[in-house]
């Protein structure tokens, strides 16, 4: 199928952030809402992207995107809602994070927080917090996965089991419109599992990119955490859930400029 100009253009801004939505692309090319829903109807019809409420994101499959181009995609909105999640964190707390590159975001931003005691299976975040000489860091033994430096399996699970802290921060890969977290890797998910039973809160910190999207693996559902930070609004339906469910949503919008 040949696309046209505009739906190449589509196309790349899909790669580079993870998720279009409608109103920015027909304000960017000057065509109406309708024009951009056809288009990305025609797109989702090839297999080049999968519709989402309000926009599109690349297709996903059994396997999760490559961790390096992962850190790229949505890299404003991943800032904002580390910002967002960082500021509900007191000074003098202990936290679990997870692997993924919000929560990764989430570290930069606790660098000025003062007491903290953190344990991590994600050795980014083991480095990141080391220049916060404020912070206790404990990496949660286990087998180091290279693509991504997360620590995954048994070995990390049980190493988890030894804490009990005031707050999780997890990432996920997928989150589907019935509100269940998803993820690709099954020793990942016991590993995530473990750090929520160990937890008193939680949070999900997750871009809209992930709404709409799919993976194998259930961790929880968005009514076993206390709150999610993500850019957009979530869909309308999702959305009374986590009113039902008393999940607080939290919308953290980008610096000004």
């Amino acid at each position: 199928m040949a696309f046209s100009f505009r739906q190449t253009e589509i196309l790349e801004i899909a790669r580079a952030e993870g998720r279009v939505v409608v109103e920015s692309l027909a304000e960017r090319f000057g065509v109406t809402l309708q024009t951009i829903r056809r288009d990305l109807s025609e797109l989702a019809d090839a297999g080049k992207l999968a519709r989402v409420h309000g926009g599109a994101v690349m297709p996903s499959g059994v396997s999760n995107i490559r961790y390096d181009e992962r850190r790229n995609l949505n890299a404003e909105a991943k800032a904002a809602i580390g910002r967002a999640c960082a500021q509900a964190i007191p000074d003098n707390s202990s936290l679990f994070l997870n692997i993924g590159t919000t929560t990764e975001a989430v570290a930069r931003e606790l660098l000025l927080h003062r007491n903290l005691t953190v344990v991590t299976n994600n050795m980014n975040v083991a480095n990141i917090l080391m220049a916060n000489d404020s912070c206790d860091v404990i990496v949660a033994g286990g087998m180091v996965r290279r693509t991504d430096g997360g620590l995954v399996g048994d070995i990390t699970a049980q190493a988890i089991e030894n804490f009990k802290v005031d707050c999780a921060i997890i990432g996920t890969s997928a989150l589907d419109a019935d509100g269940d977290l998803l993820d690709y890797d099954v020793q990942e998910v016991r590993v995530s599992r473990a750090i929520l039973r160990q937890s008193r809160r939680a949070f999900l910190v997750a871009d809209a990119s992930k709404l709409g999207r799919s993976a194998p693996v259930r961790i929880v559902s968005l009514a076993d955490v206390s709150a999610i930070y993500t850019d957009l609004p979530l869909p309308e339906a999702l959305a009374r859930k986590c009113i039902e469910w008393e999940t607080e949503v939290h919308i953290a919008a980008p610096l000004a400029g």
